[in-house]
């Protein structure tokens, strides 16, 4: 047997190394050698910083000049977290009233006291209620269940809202708050941590993607077809403010490539529709427009020929 091994191993050795062996082809090159072989081209993607500059140069232009033609006070803040990509004007301002973008801040606040026992029945219902109908009289009790303003202000230091204040007594719409506090807020309710459970922020932004459709104005806007969004809006007449309104929105837009992070806040506003309208143009034009702030140049790859 070990004479027969030795006699094929013979064989093979002569057929590979002979001066007449067949030349080796590649299996794919015989199967379409009537056509020509399509090779992928190999490229490599780097990030254009001078494209990017000058896309947000205009970007933030465009801004500035639609919001000089607008009424009141406008802020925004905006932070995607695919890209990396940042914008703003006036997002570190604080003096402007979140209203019932408040109520967001009251249930976290909420589920983090909670952290062992969790919400009660009453407390989900008040909850559900609060966020996707803006029920006013759910926020009065969960404000008052949570502690009021002194247990607020410990809530905003913890989270790291230094920019955020809570309205006095009962008055919760009265917190006043920066796009910049109100993307802190939303950046622990998709990334966690500052003592809030995967099951918290799943329950906060679910009630924040099922707010009812008459309420899904806003930083909405800023969605393409297919995004998931998930939002809070307040807005309020001030009618000790020379009769005006604020209006403002903040939010979270979902989809291929990009998961944005948003706020715009207006007040001084000559109505509520004036206030919509401005946050979703706002909106509208930072999503339109937010891919052409990370563009990329191609190279081809290297090669590393074989000697």
């Amino acid at each position: 047997m070990r004479a027969k091994w030795a006699a094929w191993v013979g064989l093979a050795l002569v057929a590979a190394c002979g001066p007449e062996r067949a030349p080796t082809v590649p299996v794919a090159v015989r199967a379409t050698a009537k056509a020509p072989v399509k090779v992928a081209r190999c490229v490599m993607k780097f990030p254009d910083k001078r494209a990017a500059r000058a896309a947000r140069q205009r970007l933030e232009h465009d801004l500035s000049r639609y919001l000089r033609t607008r009424p009141g006070r406008i802020v925004y803040g905006a932070h995607d977290l695919v890209s990396g990509v940042t914008l703003g004007q006036g997002e570190h301002r604080h003096d402007l009233i979140t209203a019932s973008g408040a109520k967001v801040d009251i249930l976290a606040a909420l589920l983090q006291r909670r952290h062992a026992s969790g919400l009660t029945e009453g407390d989900r219902d008040l909850a559900e209620r609060m966020i996707t109908e803006s029920d006013n009289k759910a926020a009065d009790a969960l404000w008052s269940r949570v502690g009021g303003g002194g247990v607020m202000s410990t809530f905003y230091r913890r989270m790291g809202m230094r920019e955020t204040t809570p309205g006095p007594g009962i008055y919760w719409g009265g917190t006043t708050t920066s796009p910049a506090d109100r993307i802190r807020l939303l950046d622990v309710l998709v990334g966690g941590g500052k003592g809030l459970r995967a099951s918290d922020r799943r329950l906060l932004l679910g009630l924040m993607s099922r707010v009812h459709k008459m309420q899904a104005w806003g930083v909405s806007a800023a969605a393409r077809p297919g995004d998931r969004v998930a939002l809070k809006n307040g807005w309020t007449p001030r009618p000790f403010i020379h009769n005006t309104w604020a209006v403002t929105s903040y939010g979270r837009i979902q989809g291929p490539g990009r998961d944005l992070l948003l706020s715009v806040q207006t007040d001084q506003q000559p109505g509520h529709g004036a206030g919509v309208q401005t946050i979703e143009r706002v909106a509208r034009t930072i999503g339109a427009r937010l891919d052409s702030l990370s563009p990329t140049y191609t190279r081809p790859c290297p090669t590393n020929p074989i000697p």
